[in-house]
C-alpha cells in the first residue's frame, strides 16, 4: 500500500526497504529475525543461539528437529543457570542455622558438646573420648551450622545475607552450595589441624570467610573496584587475630578454600567449565581429607 502524503515514513534500511516491527513489540523496528521461525525480533526479545538469535517462543518450545540451531540458555558468569530467586539457597542456609540455634536454646549445652568442632578430648557426660579423631567426622560439618550465643549467630547471618545473594546469582545454586560447604569444611579442617586437640570451636565463620574470599575473586574477575572488599577483608582479619576467643584457624582455612574454589569457578574456560569446576571442587575436597587424615594420624599415633 502506498504511503498517505503527509503521514510518518516507516524506517528504512540501507537498501530503502521498510524494516518490520518486532513480533512482540510492533512499535520497535528491527532487522533481526529468529533463526528458527524467522519472526522479526528486537534486542529485548532475541536470545543468543549457537548460530544467530532465536525468539522467546522458540526457546521455550525446545530444540526443534533436523539441524536447526539450538538456543543457548542464559548462564551466569560461572556457567550456572540463572534462577528466578537468586536468594533461595542463602535463605535455606539461614533457616538451617536458625533451626540449629533454636534446638541449642531448647536443649542446652549437651547438644553443643555433641556437635561442636573438637579434635580429641574426654567427654565427662558420656564418660568416653570424643572428637573427630574418635570417628565423629560429622563434627566437621555440624560445627558449621552451630551457634551458642545470639550475637555470634546474628553477626554471621548478617554477613551471609550480605554476601550470599550476589555470589549465588553469579555462580548459580549448585556451585554456590559447593563453595559454601567446602569453605566451611576448609575452616573445620585447619582448625582440627592447628588448634589444641581439646579446644572446641563452632560457628559459620569459616564458611562466611570463604564467601568473603570468593567475593574478592569475583570482583577482581569482573574488574570492579576492589577497595571496599579489601578493606572489609582486612578489618575481619584484624579482628580475627586480635579479638580473644576466636578460632582464627577456621577463618583462615575458610578464606583460603573459598578463594581457591571461586577462582577455579570464574576463570574456567567456557568450553570446559563443568570439567574444571568438578576438578576444582574435587581437589579442594581431597586437600581437606588429607589434612584431616594427617591430623587424625598424629592424634591417634
Amino acid at each position: 500500500m502506498d504511503q498517505v502524503p503527509g503521514s510518518p515514513q516507516e524506517p528504512q534500511n540501507a537498501h530503502g526497504d521498510s524494516l518490520p516491527g518486532c513480533y512482540r513489540h510492533p512499535d520497535r523496528t528491527t532487522g533481526i529475525s529468529c533463526t528458527r521461525c524467522e519472526k522479526p525480533i528486537c534486542t529485548d526479545c532475541m536470545v543468543s543461539a549457537s548460530v544467530g538469535f532465536q525468539c522467546p517462543d522458540c526457546v521455550r518450545s525446545g530444540g526443534g528437529t533436523g539441524h536447526t540451531a539450538q538456543a543457548t540458555v542464559p548462564r551466569t558468569i560461572a556457567g550456572g543457570t540463572i534462577a528466578s530467586d537468586p536468594r533461595l539457597i542463602t535463605k535455606i542456609l539461614l533457616g538451617i542455622n536458625a533451626a540449629v540455634l533454636i534446638a541449642v536454646l531448647a536443649t542446652g549445652d549437651d547438644l553443643v558438646d555433641r556437635l561442636d568442632m573438637l579434635g580429641l578430648a574426654f567427654d565427662p557426660n558420656r564418660a568416653q573420648l570424643a572428637g573427630v579423631a574418635e570417628g565423629e567426622w560429622y563434627r566437621l560439618v555440624s560445627a558449621m551450622f552451630l551457634h551458642q550465643q545470639l550475637p555470634h549467630f546474628a553477626f554471621n547471618m548478617l554477613s551471609l545475607w550480605w554476601l550470599g545473594p550476589s555470589l549465588e546469582a553469579a555462580l548459580g545454586r549448585v556451585r554456590f552450595i559447593a563453595l559454601y560447604l567446602l569453605s566451611g569444611l576448609g575452616g573445620s579442617a585447619l582448625s582440627y589441624l592447628l588448634a589444641a586437640q581439646n579446644q572446641p570451636s563452632l560457628g559459620a565463620s569459616g564458611a562466611i570467610f570463604g564467601l568473603l574470599g570468593a567475593t574478592a575473586v569475583l570482583m577482581r574477575r569482573m574488574n570492579y573496584d576492589m577497595k571496599p572488599v579489601l578493606i572489609l577483608l582486612g578489618l575481619n582479619l584484624v579482628f580475627t587475630f586480635l579479638w580473644p576467643n576466636i578460632a582464627w584457624q577456621a577463618h583462615v582455612g575458610g578464606l583460603v578454600v573459598g578463594a581457591a574454589v571461586a577462582f577455579g569457578m570464574v576463570h574456567a574456560p567456557r568450553d570446559r567449565r563443568t570439567q574444571v569446576h568438578i576438578a576444582t571442587c574435587v581437589v579442594a575436597l581431597l586437600a581437606i581429607v588429607a589434612v584431616v587424615w594427617v591430623r587424625t594420624a598424629q592424634l591417634m599415633g
